[in-house]
């Protein structure tokens, strides 16, 4: 088995070479066998604040704080709703969530509150 270098933009530890280069399978990312294995660019940490101004994190637990109509539905995810295992995404709804009776969903932070 090779010792390969990991990843340097997805820390994946199944890179493979393929000539001068190493390749990540999972994000296909492509770098040179010479080149330092660092990431090519820090952004700085994303923050995501529920209504009250909590931090969020991957994994938190969160309550809806008001009712929400399900676009293209005639669901509703009644205020109070309490979401499990949430992930944070980029774009203009912040929260991916699956919520028991509906599935999946993507929620804006401005409407839970941190449990």
């Amino acid at each position: 088995m090779h010792d390969y270098p990991p990843c340097p933009q997805c820390n994946s530890t199944l890179t493979y070479e393929d000539g001068e280069l190493y390749v990540c399978p999972e994000c296909a990312h492509e770098w040179s066998k010479h080149a330092p294995a660092e990431p090519e660019h820090e952004e700085p940490a994303r923050v995501v604040r529920d209504s009250v101004g909590n931090v969020l994190q991957d994994g938190d637990t969160v309550t809806v704080i008001k009712d929400l109509k399900v676009k293209g539905s005639s669901l509703v995810v009644k205020m109070g709703t309490k979401v499990k295992n949430i992930r944070l995404v980029e774009g203009d709804h912040d929260i991916d969530c699956k919520i028991d009776g509906i599935g999946a969903m993507q929620l804006k932070s401005e409407f839970v509150k941190k449990a």
